[in-house]
């Protein structure tokens, strides 16, 4: 391979000689061992969220895996998750899944439906009577709670739609900007159970605009809903940044929605799709609050340190090993394809950047692939106008397609000179109207007609 002199400075930096994308910085690098393929350890990954959105994520797994004992084993935790709540329609569902394959203790349970039903009529009888009550003597904050009360009540019973519309009209009797927060917060958290992210997005942005907006757990709750809303409109680089920004007292704050291991997981994927290298350092590697979420997933911070040091095999295997359990996740999984497509787009770039020709058997070998999937890449990446190259099929190399210097400077220079030109008849024309005085003549002449 010819390197260019002027482009492998901004390539690599100087602690790191890339050649052929590996970095000559000893055998421990190279050779770095990789995770294996390992089956997702439901038990632990469910003990990081809590509420409804464990019994969710649990569920989806148990549709989307294809292995029928883990599918049993989430529907068993679903279960007895369920138990602890009040959702009997949920409950009669799980149950009907279950169909029976976890033997007696895990089947329809009528009397316990039944007697939370009764209590949830009972309940809800009560809460009608204090709101009724409290609009009747117009106390703002009691109306407010009942109102706030009767969206936990329908929350906890799986009414989403209803709860999103108690919490909404708790708005109308905020009286401080703590409450505002509150009731923004009660509608993020449903709207995203919905999967309705316009309206995350729209009351992420009204608790932002409110003035008590300086605690920074709530901020960080604030960035993490916003870049799920982002990453569900497939805006990438705005999702990357507000998982970026989140600040590590996030913590365990937030598992009714996210847990720390996903803000590292959903904002290092999507910076490696949509960030250029200098982003990358400067945003993620050094940046030392998403340092903390990425030492809770190992092998998100391995993988965009190899994209970055251009160990691009390394990387792309440590992407092929997560994917089984990242197409499990229920905000991710519709993104994985397209966020690997766009990573190893980004890489196969970045390798071909510095260089006036390449070897395509090194370049296979560097990403681990035949040269002739290989080929088929860079023939899409050229046609997409996303490298500059042309490929010689025959000796199997890469010729990058430069721009001709020289005729760009003497097309300037056309180009300058025939503006100069114009512009000098214009001033020219100019001079001679004014010398013969033809604007004041016809000046008269139109206020004479």
């Amino acid at each position: 391979m010819e390197a260019e002199d002027d482009a492998t400075g901004t390539m690599i930096e100087e602690e790191d000689i890339c050649v052929n994308g590996a970095v000559l910085d000893g055998d421990s690098q190279r050779h770095r061992p990789i995770i294996s393929r390992e089956q997702l350890d439901v038990e632990a990954y469910a003990a990081l969220y809590s509420g409804r959105t464990k019994i969710t994520r649990l569920l989806f797994i148990a549709e989307k895996t294809g292995v029928a004992s883990m599918q049993l084993e989430v529907l068993r935790m679903a279960y007895d998750e369920i138990k602890k709540g009040e959702n009997t329609q949920l409950f009669r569902e799980v149950v009907a899944k279950i169909d029976g394959r976890l033997g007696p203790n895990y089947g329809p349970d009528n009397g316990w439906a039944d007697a939370v039903d009764r209590r949830a009529e009972v309940r809800k009888e009560k809460l009608e009577n204090e709101l009724n009550a409290y609009r009747t003597n117009l106390i703002k904050e009691s109306i407010r709670m009942g109102y706030n009360d009767f969206g936990d009540f329908f929350y906890a019973h799986g009414h989403l739609g209803e709860a999103f519309k108690n919490y909404v009209r708790t708005r109308d009797y905020c009286t401080t900007s703590k409450h505002i927060i509150h009731m923004c917060l009660n509608a993020i958290l449903v709207g995203i159970e919905m999967g309705q992210f316009t309206h995350v997005t729209s009351y992420v942005s009204k608790a932002e605009q409110s003035q008590d907006t300086s605690d920074a757990i709530t901020i960080a709750k604030l960035r993490c809903a916003a870049g799920l809303a982002h990453l569900e409109g497939r805006k990438y680089k705005l999702a990357a940044r507000k998982f970026l920004e989140t600040g590590p007292e996030l913590g365990n704050n937030y598992t009714e929605v996210i847990a720390p291991q996903d803000v590292a997981t959903y904002g290092g994927l999507c910076a490696l799709a949509s960030f250029d290298r200098a982003e990358l350092k400067c945003k993620v590697i050094d940046n030392s609050n998403f340092k903390s979420f990425l030492e809770l997933v190992p092998e998100i911070r391995e993988l965009i340190n190899d994209f970055y040091t251009s160990h691009y095999a390394s990387c792309l295997e440590y992407l092929g090993n997560l994917k089984t359990n990242l197409l499990l996740d229920i905000h991710l999984h519709d993104h994985v394809e397209t966020l690997y497509e766009q990573i190893r787009n980004k890489a196969l770039i970045q390798y071909t950047h510095p260089f006036v020709s390449v070897d395509l058997h090194m370049m296979a070998n560097a990403f681990n692939t035949t040269v002739t999937c290989l080929e088929k890449e860079l023939e899409a990446l050229i046609t997409n106008d996303q490298i500059q190259a042309r490929i010689d099929s025959h000796n199997k190399i890469l010729y990058a397609r430069h721009a001709d210097l020289r005729k760009g400077t003497f097309q300037r220079v056309l180009q300058t000179g025939c503006e100069f030109d114009r512009e000098v008849r214009a001033m020219l024309l100019r001079a001679n109207l004014v010398k013969h005085d033809y604007n004041l003549r016809a000046a008269r002449k139109h206020g004479n007609l």
